[in-house]
């Protein structure tokens, strides 16, 4: 009996402070102290002389005693005397406050890509809350990769708002980017000077440049403004996403243009060139670049000097490059000119090295004999080596004095050692002829001396053509006995004398030398001047013998031989 008296006591009691504190009203949004913690719950002081229960699990981060929390009110008694409160509830209602006045002045909140769904994203607004972004306004750019947003947290403009927990709210990052990118652009067209120093992003490269993302609006890098050197791959000086700092050289509010400079960050080092460099001058630096026209090397940072092919070697026919250098080779080279107006450095590698040119005429004087090995066989002609890097040409009129060659691979092949002759030496044009046939007499001077003109000499016939028949002579020479030379004077010529020869190819067969040539390597006979004049020969000892005869006959003598004969 007395217990019942003190619970009924006790519920009085309850009442009576419930209805002391009428300000309190379930959904009502109150702020407390915490004054108590535990593994399970947060007691926090809501005032009136109450106190509410919070479950640990609204916290991300467990309070300490004296921190203020908001917290809804759900009930005004739990059984026990206690108000019902909740944080997580109290943050719902304050963001859903929020987000329905962003919705309605279109101002952005944050939110983050959580997942992907059919058609764009499932967006977090805070709270519970969640946002539906379509593809097409998740950025300002065509989204390639969906997956790349998830996890991002940036700001969204409302386009339509629900306060359940259904996903019926229509958000757009898009606008919000827009409405930035503008913002950004013409606080940056108004602050801005040319000349000043500006940071931005490296977004994407063309084959003249790279652009730059200076806030989600792009400025050009061109790839004239990236070196004071030569510039041929704009990833060579900066990479994607990597932030820089540029100059602006150029800017036009008109057509929107923006032209950055990553070389004027630095002073031009042209200006200066003539105070550390001089033709003549020379410098051991690296190769930074080899094209099928010469070498580039660096002289300092934003100077690049060419060495073309040709001023490579001395001797050595150079076809690429690559044979004689690597990129990266530190190389010695001299300065053998400069263009400050076009910005053009030449250098030379050869002038480094003797020029083994300077001494051939000493080393290799007309009448030398050489052997060396076939590089290269033409169709006019061998290349044979004499020493590294120097060849000489061996035409195919120079092997034979008599023999025609028709094709140089009757003589020779690459890899034959071959014995040769100088024969003319052309330091000037880099240029040695050579000779074989020049290694004996020439037999054609030979033959000139020992058979003057109207000599008789002997050959054999070798071949019959159309226009004569062909006798080869001493030192396999072959002489000509044109058609109309092969009769006597007396006697007609017919096609078919000369068809007779051709049964007497091999034979011996005399004839009169009409003509030496040596120069030509012609050999000129005459079977009709032979007989023409061996008659006019037989004829001359005919009148000469009898005019022998009327000088010897003397009659007066005659008679005296009579008279001393009869006496």
């Amino acid at each position: 009996m007395e217990n019942e008296t003190q619970m009924t006591e006790q519920q009085s009691y309850l009442q009576q402070h419930l209805m002391s504190i009428p300000e309190l009203e379930v959904g009502q949004i109150v702020t407390g102290t915490v004054v108590q913690t535990n593994d399970e719950s947060v007691l926090v002081d809501i005032g009136y002389k109450s106190e509410g229960k919070i479950p640990v699990d609204e916290f991300m981060e467990l309070p300490k005693l004296g921190d203020k929390v908001a917290v809804t009110i759900v009930k005004l008694d739990d059984g026990r005397g206690q108000v019902v409160v909740s944080k997580k509830r109290a943050e719902a209602k304050e963001r859903a406050e929020i987000l329905r006045k962003a919705a309605e002045d279109r101002s952005p909140v944050l939110g983050k890509f959580v997942k992907v769904i059919k058609g764009g994203y499932e967006v977090d607004l805070g709270a519970d809350y969640k946002g539906f972004c379509p593809l097409s306004k998740a950025d300002v750019v065509r989204v390639e990769e969906p997956e790349s947003l998830i996890g991002k947290t940036d700001y969204f403009v409302i386009d339509k708002f629900h306060a359940g927990t259904k996903l019926k709210s229509v958000v757009s990052r898009r606008e919000y980017l827009e409405k930035k990118i503008k913002e950004n652009k013409e606080a940056f067209f108004k602050t801005v000077q040319i000349g000043d120093v500006v940071q931005g992003e490296v977004k994407s490269f063309t084959s003249f440049g790279a652009f730059i993302d200076l806030g989600g609006f792009d400025g050009l890098l061109h790839i004239n403004d990236m070196s004071w050197g030569h510039v041929t791959r704009p990833k060579d000086f900066v990479k994607k996403g990597q932030i820089v700092q540029l100059r602006l050289i150029n800017i036009d509010p008109e057509t929107q243009k923006i032209n950055l400079s990553l070389k004027h960050m630095t002073p031009d080092p042209w200006t200066t060139f003539e105070d550390r460099y001089q033709v003549g001058d020379v410098v051991k630096r690296p190769v930074t670049k080899i094209t099928s026209f010469g070498v580039f090397i660096e002289l300092e940072p934003g100077i690049e000097g060419l060495a073309h092919i040709s001023e490579l070697s001395w001797t050595k026919r150079v076809t690429n490059p690559k044979e004689l250098v690597s990129i990266g080779d530190v190389v010695e080279a001299k300065i053998l000119g400069y263009d400050l107006d076009k910005k053009r450095v030449s250098l030379g590698l050869k002038q480094l090295q003797e020029n083994p040119w300077d001494t051939i005429v000493e080393r290799y004087p007309v009448g030398k004999v050489v052997k060396g090995p076939v590089v290269k066989v033409t169709q006019s002609g061998a290349f044979i080596n004499l020493e590294d890097g120097i060849d000489g040409f061996l035409h195919i009129d120079d092997i034979s004095w008599t023999k025609k060659i028709k094709s140089m691979e009757q003589f020779c092949k690459e890899g034959d050692v071959v014995e040769v002759a100088i024969s003319r030496v052309e330091p000037e044009n880099r240029r040695i002829r050579l000779s074989v046939k020049q290694l004996e007499g020439n037999p054609w001077n030979t033959l000139k001396k020992d058979y003057p003109r109207f000599s008789t000499i002997t050959g054999t016939i070798s071949s019959v053509a159309d226009f004569g028949v062909f006798v080869k002579v001493l030192g396999d020479i072959e002489g000509l006995i044109s058609k109309y030379n092969l009769v006597g004077p007396d006697e007609e010529y017919t096609d078919a004398v000369l068809e007779s020869y051709k049964s007497k190819i091999g034979e011996p067969i005399t004839a009169m030398v009409i003509d030496i040539n040596p120069q030509a390597q012609k050999l000129s006979l005459s079977i009709k001047e032979m007989v023409k004049r061996s008659q006019e020969s037989e004829m001359a000892k005919y009148m000469a013998d009898t005019k022998e005869e009327e000088d010897t006959y003397n009659p007066f003598a005659d008679m005296l031989k009579a008279s001393k004969e009869d006496n």
